[in-house]
């Protein structure tokens, strides 16, 4: 539990409910445990809020005691998921993540564009993921793996703990058919939600692999790209595909669904990628000046701590150090400087 505490207080060590629950840090985290073994723990109530980073987006977050457990569970649950993991399923895993699954897709596109014929690329792309997965169905999953029946107790009660509307984008809605369906969607924000994710659509995977037996497929979460120098075959896969999702996980996919030459580009997280070079889409451009100007004004009113600062600038620098942009580089370093407004004594 304390070194759940630890990684949960990380970059936010300043924020009021931590420095609240770290006043009383060993009573909270004895009465955790307590409830946990006891089996009287009630999730907490969400406080929900809104990004607007690619489209605005409910997100909802738990007060603190509620993710030192969450992270407590992730500790022992997810090394148990993570040894089974597709090799190239690139979200909310360590050392996976936008730019391991650009360098990997284009390493591929190296590859083939060495080879004679011409290639194609099917990419396709979950809709509404978050809030449509099957709540029955990610159980069922979960308990091939976990035996432990208070385990599973508690993960029930924590993906069965709010709304069926989890991280729908503002303005859709559920389908009559989803609603007869059952209890359905994860709160996005949730550290459970990201292995949960990770864990329903690992299912995919193993089809994609055992089944299919493509062999240049590659996921980032709910967005996936397979390759193939036979164009039928993309088609007949992608048929197969919306048939596996359909009946076994109760999902759909969008409209961004096609198959295209590897020669146009392929854009995949938030990267146009050719086996030459990469470009960052213009969109992804968009948010990160966006994201940056919010978090400056952030950092002025002292909502966010440097830590904080940090990791989003290096996460942006690593996004541009993939590319050519030195002038982009330089252009932001000059105008996102990071200062903060004289506190009043």
């Amino acid at each position: 539990m304390y070194e759940a505490y630890l990684t949960a207080r990380k970059g936010k060590k300043y924020r009021e409910e931590v420095l609240e629950f770290t006043a009383n840090l060993e009573e909270n985290l004895i009465e955790i445990q307590n409830e946990l073994l006891h089996n009287t723990y009630e999730v907490g109530r969400y406080r929900e809020f809104f990004v607007y980073e690619p489209k605005q987006r409910m997100i909802m977050a738990l007060p603190f005691k509620d993710r030192v457990i969450q992270w407590a569970i992730y500790r022992v649950v997810n090394p148990i998921f993570e040894k089974q993991f597709y090799e190239h399923s690139y979200a909310c895993r360590v050392g996976k993540g936008t730019h391991s699954a650009a360098n990997k897709l284009q390493s591929w596109l190296q590859m083939v564009n060495k080879k004679p014929g011409k290639w194609y690329y099917l990419k396709m792309d979950i809709s509404k993921y978050f809030y449509r997965v099957d709540h029955d169905i990610l159980l069922k999953i979960m308990a091939k793996k976990i035996k432990d029946k208070e385990l599973m107790d508690l993960l029930s009660l924590i993906i069965n703990s709010e709304s069926t509307k989890f991280g729908l984008p503002v303005g859709a809605s559920l389908t009559e058919t989803d609603i007869r369906e059952g209890d359905k969607g994860m709160p996005i924000g949730n550290l459970t939600s990201q292995m949960f994710a990770n864990v329903y659509l690992n299912e995919l995977d193993k089809f994609v692999n055992n089944e299919l037996q493509a062999h240049h497929y590659v996921r980032y979460m709910d967005d996936f790209i397979l390759l193939s120098n036979d164009k039928r075959q993309l088609h007949e896969w992608k048929e197969s595909i919306m048939v596996f999702l359909d009946e076994e996980l109760k999902l759909q996919t969008n409209n961004k669904t096609c198959v295209r030459p590897v020669s146009l580009g392929i854009e995949f997280v938030g990267f146009q990628i050719w086996f030459s070079h990469k470009k960052l889409r213009k969109s992804t451009v968009k948010r990160m000046k966006s994201h940056l100007k919010y978090l400056q004004k952030q950092y002025s009113r002292h909502d966010i701590d440097i830590p904080s600062v940090r990791q989003a600038i290096m996460s942006y620098k690593g996004m541009l150090d993939q590319t050519d942009a030195h002038l982009l580089k330089t252009k932001m370093s000059q105008r996102y400087v990071f200062s903060r407004k004289q506190v009043k004594k």
